[in-house]
C-alpha cells in the first residue's frame, strides 16, 4: 500500500524546524532529505528514520522495524504529531549520517 501525499506533506511540515526538508518519491514510497542528507523513508504512511547510535541513545524507547521486507531496521516514529521529538531526532541523526565514513563500492 502506497503512502498518501497528504501524510508526507504533514510529516514534512512537522519537520520544518529541523532544516530544509524535502521529500522525493522513490519506488512507490517516499524518501526524506534534510539539508541534502537522506535520513528517512515513509512507507505505508509510517515514518522510519535511519538508525544511528546517536538516535538510539537519544530515543531508546522508539521501536525498531524494517520499512519493507528485506530492509535493515530503522527507528519507527509512531507519533508524528510530536514535533519536538521529530525535530530532535532529525537534528541528532543527520549529523551522525553525514559524519559516517563513506562505503567504498567494489
Amino acid at each position: 500500500m502506497a503512502s498518501h501525499p497528504d501524510f508526507v506533506a504533514y510529516v514534512v511540515e512537522q519537520l520544518r524546524e529541523a532544516g530544509a526538508i524535502r521529500s522525493r518519491k522513490m519506488f512507490g514510497e517516499y524518501g526524506l532529505f534534510c539539508d541534502g542528507i537522506f535520513f528517512a523513508v515513509i512507507c505505508d504512511d509510517q515514518l522510519f528514520v535511519k538508525l544511528t547510535p546517536q538516535g538510539e541513545a537519544t530515543f531508546p524507547d522508539l521501536p525498531k522495524a524494517p520499512p519493507y521486507a528485506g530492509a535493515k531496521d530503522y527507528l519507527l516514529v509512531e507519533d508524528v504529531d510530536d514535533r519536538d521529538l521529530l525535530t530532535t531526532l532529525v537534528r541528532v541523526t543527520c549529523p551522525a549520517l553525514q559524519n559516517r565514513p563513506s562505503k567504498r563500492r567494489r
